[in-house]
Parts: structure tokens; C-alpha cells; sequence
């Protein structure tokens, strides 16, 4: 992707371009939630279980199925202002780039994978005593593909762009956006995961390196730039 990044711009009014919220308290509420829901989901059935298995642990886990998908959903929330901010605070800095851009598609999507997954993964947990086990396996499948390789992908973007941005215009250190590059390339090889299932590895890679990557750029972005640089972002 090629397109310049210059140094702030001056607005209308003469004041510089504002950088937004503080981009640490979205991302450390999106790390806590989520490790708060693999801790209560912790049980949950791999992808290869069996109906009758998925559906006996939705009948004996209620309550952790829905304590889980109410965490991934409020999980989705700030991951989500975390992409806006991160897309405002790159603008702010002059990024003109479409890997702001992609940036902020990343983290919606990626927002939007993960309230998918919590929704099924909720009905799935409120299944009836005399549910048909195929029923509960197609719920469970949906919210793993949400929540597993979608998510993984649009998270891929999100990394992705801040990565790419971050290196060619020098926002980040190298090896913050030299590891961000490998990160978003494991979330689009896992979408083999699809045809298979010896990928799925990956996704906890993406889910949890990514997570720990994005907490480093949430505390190390810098919010204005002090010289004047053209670069390819």
C-alpha cells in the first residue's frame, strides 16, 4: 500500500488536529474482558466435539455459557473504540494513508466477529433439555467461526495497518511492527482452519500475542510528531 504520511496539519481555526481519548483504557478494558472470558469458557467443547457433548455441557454450564458470552460481548465494545481511536489518533499524526483506514475496518470487524459469536454462543447456552444435538453443534460452529478464524482475519487488518503505518512513517519501534507483521499474517493463514482443522493452533495466537501486541502500541503510540517526514504507509 503506498500514499503519504506528512506531519500534523493545521484545521480551519488554526489548531492542530486533536488526537482523541486515551488509547491505553480501551485497550487494557478489551485484554481484561477477554481473558476474563477464556477463564469462564475454559470448558467450553473443542470444535470437534459431538453434538450430544455440546449439548450436555450447554445443559450443566448455563450460567458460564452466559457469564462467557456476555464478557465477548463487552468485550467487542471496546475493541471497537479502540480501532476509532486508533484511526483518529493516526489521523492526528498526518497518516493520510489508507492503513489508518484499514485500521479502523480491522478493529470494527473485528468488533463485530466477536458480538457474533457471543450471540450464538448465548442461544446456545439456553438450549431446551430435548434440543436436537445437531442444533446445538450448528450453534456452537457458528460462534467458533465468529469468534475463531473472523475474528482472527479482521484482526489481522487492524494489526496490520497500525504495523505497516507505524514502520514506513517511524511511529512505533521496528520490533513493535516487525512482530505486528508475522501476527497479521498467522490471522489470515487461520482461516484454513475452515478446511483444516490442524490450523486452528493459530488462533490463540492471534487472539492472545495480538492482544499483548496491541497493549505495547496502545503505550507506546506517540500522540504528535515533531518533524516534518514523507512517507510510504
Amino acid at each position: 500500500m503506498t500514499d503519504t504520511s506528512t506531519s500534523p496539519r493545521s484545521t480551519g481555526s488554526g489548531r492542530r488536529p486533536q488526537a482523541g481519548p486515551p488509547l491505553l483504557a480501551p485497550v487494557v478494558a478489551f485484554a481484561v474482558t477477554t481473558v476474563a472470558y477464556t477463564i469462564v469458557n475454559r470448558e467450553t467443547p473443542h470444535p470437534d466435539a459431538s453434538g450430544a457433548a455440546v449439548l450436555h455441557y450447554a445443559q450443566t454450564h448455563e450460567t458460564a455459557a452466559e457469564v462467557g458470552a456476555l464478557l465477548m460481548l463487552a468485550s467487542a465494545v471496546p475493541l471497537a473504540l479502540g480501532a476509532a481511536v486508533l484511526y483518529r489518533r493516526l489521523r492526528a499524526l498526518g497518516i493520510t494513508a489508507p492503513g489508518s483506514a484499514i485500521t479502523l475496518v480491522g478493529g470494527v470487524l473485528g468488533s463485530v466477529a466477536l458480538a457474533l459469536s457471543s450471540i450464538f454462543g448465548w442461544a446456545g447456552g439456553r438450549l431446551a433439555a430435548d434440543a436436537p444435538p445437531a442444533l446445538a453443534r450448528a450453534l456452537a460452529d457458528l460462534s467458533f467461526l465468529s469468534g475463531g478464524p473472523l475474528y482472527a482475519a479482521t484482526f489481522a487488518l487492524l494489526i496490520a495497518g497500525i504495523s505497516v503505518t507505524g514502520l514506513l512513517a517511524g511511529l512505533l519501534p521496528r520490533g513493535v511492527t516487525w512482530t505486528g507483521l508475522p501476527l497479521a499474517a498467522i490471522g489470515m493463514v487461520s482461516l484454513l482452519t475452515l478446511v483444516a482443522s490442524g490450523f486452528g493452533f493459530l488462533l490463540p495466537i492471534v487472539r492472545f500475542g495480538g492482544l499483548v501486541w496491541l497493549v505495547f502500541v496502545a503505550a507506546l503510540l506517540p500522540k504528535t510528531r515533531h518533524r516534518t517526514r514523507h512517507q510510504n504507509a
